[in-house]
């Protein structure tokens, strides 16, 4: 793992309500990264708009955030895409839409194609703030994929970071792998010993990962391994929804293999009903 996996943010800003606390958090995160923070306003330039920017992010100068304004006019998604990538960004941050009259959080149409289509990693904020919320417990995914190993490495860079004390790692495992039918005693207990068998094979798995992690990176975290049988994507959001999680760190899906056929089914359960802010990492 690169000692600095975010050496660039970058934000898509609107003149909004939010403008202040989606700065507020874009900035704290870029010094928290050590990285430079580009904001994206697709509109043409102005004094105006530089100087608000500028008075906004005045209480930022002591801690020397390294920033620049990019301004483009065109389609807000190609706008904010081309923008990643001529500018090497690492991270793109983006606002979730909270649902009429109720407390749930989805990811808007612009935001979502952003998020399908970027090949950088991608935070998704439901709550962004001006005051700091501290951030105590990351849940990530653990799912067997080429690409778990450098999440949970990078999950546990971001807990380090963001000075996160527990780690959930959670083993999304099919229901199909139990392809035992209960109808006694006899099968009951026999779907119960190779639970526990494939129990034992994830988390034998998970440790070997977290033995490669850098010490200064595992020291002083409470990491705990949670085996959950049921639905991909949806499983993994409802516990962090139901453990309260401050941040869910998952894969980004794999073009072809994964993203084409499976996005619909597995991501888009966490994108469709936001559990908590989610890390979705390339």
């Amino acid at each position: 793992m690169s000692t600095k996996p975010f050496k660039s943010i970058g934000i898509g800003i609107a003149y909004s309500p939010n403008l202040k606390a989606n700065l507020f958090e874009a900035a704290r995160l870029s010094i928290f990264f050590g990285a430079k923070l580009f904001l994206i306003h697709v509109g043409k330039s102005s004094e105006d708009k530089t100087n608000m920017l500028s008075i906004i992010l005045k209480s930022f100068e002591k801690d020397h955030l390294d920033y620049e304004v990019v301004f483009k006019t065109g389609d807000p998604v190609n706008v904010i895409l081309s923008t990643t990538q001529e500018k090497k960004i690492d991270l793109l941050i983006l606002g979730a839409v909270q649902r009429e009259r109720i407390v749930k959080y989805y990811v808007g149409s612009i935001a979502r194609k952003i998020t399908r289509q970027a090949k950088c990693s991608v935070l998704l904020l439901i709550k962004p703030s001006v005051e700091r919320v501290p951030c105590q417990h990351i849940v990530v995914n653990g799912l067997k994929d080429p690409k778990t190993e450098q999440t949970i490495t990078s999950a546990f860079y971001v807990a380090k970071q963001l000075k996160a004390g527990k780690i959930t790692i959670v083993e999304e495992i099919n229901q199909d792998q139990i392809s035992i039918k209960v109808d006694d005693d006899k099968s009951l207990r026999r779907a119960t010993i190779m639970k526990e068998r494939i129990k034992l094979r994830e988390h034998t798995r998970i440790k070997e990962i977290i033995s490669h992690i850098p010490e200064d990176c595992t020291e002083h975290k409470t990491i705990k391994l949670q085996p959950i049988f049921g639905k991909k994507g949806y499983s993994i959001g409802h516990y962090a929804q139901i453990m309260r999680a401050d941040l869910l760190v998952m894969n980004a899906p794999t073009k072809m293999t994964f993203w084409d056929r499976l996005f619909p089914h597995d991501i888009e359960h966490i994108l469709t009903e936001l559990p908590t802010d989610v890390l979705i990492l390339q």
